[in-house]
């Protein structure tokens, strides 16, 4: 089972790499960060028409995951759970299904915020999501089961993880505080698919489109698909979708795909 993330900037404004992509590459399952729409502007019918079931949890002009998948979607959630009543989270960031495969397959899409700027709400937001996200992480780890956490974690976990670590120091994605919410997590008992799968240097993700970062392959690797123990044994590979940065109106990140031997 190939497992796909992929954060599109916009699934309308790069409709046509993101279809031809999948039609090429074939993912049976993808989960999609930064879709840009409300569900009901989701090209849910052109994923329909290349066999995937779709499931949305959308927000005008910001945010928004969805998750595409060759096999029925069940116990689909959407939004990431609070740790105390009352708590209220607009930014559509966290979309969860079973992947009704012959081996079932747990799989959470996850848009993490960016936290910027530092000293800001913003940052406090992003270290209060990862927060949740380990409580509700550690509740899913208890089912025992292939568990998949994919998505845009907008965190640079190692110094390898960027190639201009001097560039990111005052940056929320390579925080101490960031970077030690992303171990905590890993702690749990999950395991980074890229490290286990390759684990070489440089294995970028995200080039941004200022300062002429993708010629000068200037990325860092905030993409990440961590998995949990009885996933981590059927892991097979990783590839990360370079090509895709290269086309004309790309999203600054290309997909990730972990190839699990279910």
């Amino acid at each position: 089972m190939r497992i796909a993330t992929w954060n599109v900037n916009s699934v309308n404004a790069r409709l046509e790499n993101v279809l031809a992509w999948f039609e090429s590459a074939a993912p049976d399952v993808a989960v999609l960060q930064e879709i840009k729409c409300v569900d009901e502007k989701f090209p849910t019918e052109a994923f329909e028409r290349l066999g995937y079931n779709v499931a949305v949890h959308g927000q005008k002009t910001y945010n928004g995951v969805a998750m595409l998948s060759k096999y029925p979607l069940e116990d689909v959630r959407r939004g990431l759970p609070f740790l105390h009543d009352g708590e209220v989270d607009e930014q559509s960031r966290y979309i969860e299904a079973v992947i009704a495969a012959p081996t079932p397959v747990r799989v959470a899409g996850i848009y993490l915020p960016n936290g910027n700027p530092l000293g800001t709400e913003k940052f406090d937001y992003k270290l209060a999501w990862m927060r949740r996200l380990q409580a509700h992480a550690q509740g899913l780890l208890a089912l025992e089961e292939p568990l998949v956490i994919a998505g845009d974690y907008n965190v640079i976990p190692e110094v390898e993880d960027v190639a201009n670590p001097e560039a990111w120091l005052g940056d929320a994605l390579f925080q101490p505080e960031s970077r030690g919410a992303f171990r905590a997590l890993k702690n749990l008992g999950l395991v980074d698919a890229y490290m286990q799968a390759d684990g070489a240097p440089h294995g970028y993700t995200f080039w941004d489109y200022q300062a002429g970062a993708w010629p000068r392959n200037l990325g860092i690797r905030i993409d990440h698909l961590l998995l949990s123990p009885q996933a981590a044994d059927k892991l097979a590979g990783v590839t990360i979708h370079r090509d895709e940065r290269d086309k004309e109106k790309p999203s600054d990140h290309v997909p990730v795909v972990a190839e699990l031997a279910l």
